[in-house]
């Protein structure tokens, strides 16, 4: 038992630790450098959050498409595939010329959020064969979550001092040469599988939600150009109706991309909105955090004024907070119940973000508020998956999870798009009475609010969540939530999908993901 538990560690999963630690990277690595990157491309602050805006919109449609087809494909193929997709994304970061060429390169780099599910379901294929498949791939999951989390950090702190050492372009080519590395890693340490899954992709259901993610998102970004207008409401009221005629399709879908069904269990519903409401602040405020980092007091009258480098440490403290969130997150659990852990955790995100707004002159009080909401956002990022999976019956806790991931990048698109907007109105100028690149102090604030008050309303939902939701028992459960169960126990709690690392949190219930 113990040479297969060392195989297994030292062998896939030792190899898909190289994959999550670049993936960590990339999330890190570019914070810092957002300032130069504008100055670079010849943009203001503002439009640094359409990099994101982009990104997370091609994420949202990605990640259930990619990992429906690793199921039908091959996880490896499907792995491989975003892996040089990334790869050459990256490597156009750094040599794009222009802010449209850029911001494609850096959307078509978010292929990068589908390689966690992947390598989860990779695992429990390796797994599974195994008397105690489950509880190595929990622990497989929890080392590759770890690798991830340190490698945000590394790649957080990495950016900001290669940022001051090398030129701009060649800062960037860090993270290409490093996706380069995890993809020859993949192709020679990590065999196929041979597992394949059937059934089909919902091609219709997806282009309904492209076309509507779309619709939205060009409105929000017209209101950056020309302010609300009759074009704007048009396009946003049309991007609804598409979401709308999206629920009656998938209704009437054999095998939809999103299961309305499953959707309405009033365990489950309360998750999924707190995702979305969550990615505002964990996925489209980084943005916001580094320029404002980044900002001269000299020369507004406000921002921390710190260089590359030393807005690494306060991107890195934050990081940090998140790993020690998603850390304590299962113990809290024991103690308590995973449905009080959600809501404390949603309070601690919205206690961090609105002490932004009167606490943000120096660099002790803005690192102070982000490790407050850090420790809360990391034990959401523990905690959504694993309760999506303990609310949905046994045969769609794949579905589920992945739901998490999908609207919380959904959540984060819209976020992204709206920051960009609000830190362009009210044009900041320069204390000497020239002009400025800045971002608008009110649009600060303006974020820091947006992200303090989601984190309530998801408050006020996940008070809805049934008492017995993620601790009961599996038909306990079933008949609060409303679903038909199978039969079939579930994996009923929180502090199960834990074991044995606390870590695994985020990714133990991802052995669903691959029954899928």
């Amino acid at each position: 038992m113990i040479r297969s538990r060392a195989a297994l560690a030292g062998g896939v999963v030792g190899a898909l630790v190289v994959v999550e630690a670049t993936s960590g990277v990339i999330q890190g690595y570019y914070t810092p450098l957002l300032t130069d990157i504008a100055r670079s491309l010849g943009i203001n602050d503002a439009d640094v959050n359409w990099f994101e805006a982009a990104q997370l919109l091609l994420s949202s449609i990605v990640v259930p498409v990619m990992a429906r087809m690793g199921d039908m494909f091959g996880h490896r193929r499907i792995l491989i595939a975003s892996l040089v997709v990334t790869m050459l994304a990256s490597f156009g970061i750094a040599f794009a010329p222009t802010f449209p060429v850029f911001v494609i390169a850096w959307a078509l780099q978010g292929f990068y959020v589908v390689w966690l599910p992947l390598n989860v379901a990779i695992i429990f294929s390796r797994a599974r064969s195994r008397p105690d498949g489950p509880a190595l791939t929990r622990k497989g999951a929890g080392i590759i979550v770890v690798a991830l989390q340190a490698g945000a950090i590394l790649g957080a702190l990495a950016g900001g001092q290669l940022g001051g050492l090398l030129p701009l372009w060649g800062a960037l080519l860090v993270p290409a040469v490093m996706v380069t590395i995890a993809l020859a890693v993949v192709l020679f340490k990590v065999p196929d599988t041979g597992v394949r899954g059937g059934g089909t992709i919902d091609t219709r259901g997806t282009a309904i939600l492209t076309v509507a993610l779309l619709a939205i998102m060009s409105g929000l970004s017209l209101v950056r150009v020309d302010g609300v207008t009759v074009w704007v409401i048009g396009m946003v009221v049309a991007g609804a109706a598409g979401l709308w005629l999206f629920v009656k399709v998938e209704q009437r879908t054999e095998h939809p991309l999103v299961d309305m069904t499953m959707m309405r269990s009033p365990s489950l519903w309360p998750v999924i909105v707190t995702a979305a409401l969550f990615g505002v602040s964990v996925l489209g405020a980084q943005g916001p955090l580094s320029t404002f980092a980044r900002t001269n007091p000299d020369e507004v009258g406000y921002g921390l004024g710190l260089t590359s480098a030393t807005a690494s440490y306060v991107i890195g403290a934050y990081v940090f907070s998140l790993l020690v969130g998603a850390g304590i997150f299962a113990r809290i659990s024991a103690l308590l119940t995973p449905r009080l852990v959600l809501i404390a955790a949603s309070a601690l995100v919205a206690t961090g973000y609105l002490a932004l707004i009167p606490f943000h002159a120096g660099v002790a009080q803005v690192t102070a508020c982000m490790v407050v909401a850090g420790l809360g956002s990391g034990a959401l990022v523990a905690a959504l998956p694993a309760a999506a999976a303990a609310a949905a019956p046994p045969e769609h806790t794949g579905v589920a999870t992945g739901l998490t991931n999908t609207t919380k990048t959904i959540g984060g698109a819209f976020a992204s798009a709206a920051f960009a907007i609000a830190l362009a109105s009210g044009a900041t100028a320069a204390l000497d009475g020239g002009e400025s690149t800045a971002g608008s102090e009110s649009g600060y604030m303006t974020v820091w609010a947006i992200c303090g008050s989601t984190a309530l309303v998801a408050m006020v939902f996940l008070f809805a969540v049934p008492k017995v939701a993620f601790t009961s028992s599996a038909d306990a459960l079933v008949a609060e939530a409303g679903v038909p169960g199978s039969g079939v126990p579930m994996a009923s709690t929180l502090e199960d999908a834990a074991e044995p690392t606390a870590a695994g949190d985020a990714t133990a219930t991802g052995t669903d993901e691959a029954e899928r």
